[in-house]
């Protein structure tokens, strides 16, 4: 009888410390601090959560807002939360999608390929991770294919596909070497700014970000380009007064959004040498995002 007792008050006591207590997880008899529901205190040891992969961690289902895991191959490490729709990495506080890279060195995320590009590179000679050629400061409307046809008609309005002669090709100009008659300034410029071609959060970026990751390579060329997280390719660019398609698999530039004067700011890749470099607005270059 005595034994049936104690079970029955234990049972009691479970029911209602499961519907009404807080609880401390502590070495030294603390109490649960008000505002929780579970406290862990301690001063010599730590909470230890869930450690899977990254793959492990796509592969929960339905997870819930607020689940946390620690992520062992995810770059960086670290505990990572789900908002509800995607996983977020708590060393820098932002989303890390399917198809963006983290650079540790320079704290940015972008897209871990060129736009239009089919895979992520698997060697800066790579054909399918090239991706398109953009004129600087025109949206995805089928000029930057490689392929695209051209005109020496001189754009008179940046507004895409708007019923005019030269939209989709490439514009073969002459000087001041701009696709566009009167030079517009305001293209280009962060994730509002007229004509951005990136997915939506992300955009161009400026020269000062391009040179950033430039400068934390391990060797400053197409190796280095290639061997950096954003694993950057040598897929050529297209003449800025002819259109024709040159130095594919030798080198690679890559637009950014800062202008200087007439001309706009470039990375430009090549087996033994990469510099910012200044050029024509009428080049065809890659374009790589960066979340914004």
């Amino acid at each position: 009888m005595n034994k049936l007792n104690v079970l029955i008050a234990a049972i009691f006591m479970i029911a209602s410390f499961s519907l009404t207590a807080q609880v401390a997880i502590t070495a030294s008899g603390g109490s649960a601090d008000a505002t929780a529901i579970l406290d862990v205190q301690s001063t010599s040891k730590g909470f230890l959560p869930p450690r899977m992969t990254e793959a492990e961690m796509n592969t929960i289902t339905s997870p819930a807002a607020g689940l946390m895991v620690y992520c062992t191959d995810c770059t960086p490490k670290a505990i990572n939360f789900f908002n509800g729709t995607f996983w977020i990495n708590m060393i820098y506080g932002s989303t890390v999608g399917p198809t963006d890279v983290y650079n540790p060195a320079t704290g940015k995320i972008w897209m871990d390929r060129n736009l239009g590009a089919t895979q992520v590179a698997t060697s800066s000679t790579d054909s399918d991770s090239y991706g398109d050629l953009y004129q600087w400061g025109r949206y995805t409307e089928g000029h930057e294919v490689r392929t695209s046809g051209t005109t020496s008609t001189t754009a008179t309005t940046a507004v895409p596909n708007d019923g005019n002669s030269w939209d989709g090709l490439f514009i073969a100009a002459g000087s001041p070497y701009d696709w566009l008659a009167s030079q517009d300034n305001t293209l280009w410029q962060g994730v509002s700014g007229p004509n951005n071609p990136c997915p939506s959060g992300y955009r161009l970026p400026t020269e000062t970000e391009l040179n950033a990751e430039r400068l934390s390579w391990a060797t400053n060329n197409a190796a280095g380009a290639f061997g950096s997280p954003l694993k950057l390719t040598v897929g050529g660019y297209r003449i800025h007064f002819n259109g024709t398609l040159d130095a594919v698999g030798s080198s690679g530039y890559y637009w950014s959004s800062t202008v200087n004067g007439i001309e706009s700011q470039s990375l430009g890749v090549e087996a033994s040498n990469a510099t910012m470099i200044s050029l024509h607005r009428s080049y065809g270059f890659s374009v790589r995002c960066i979340k914004d």
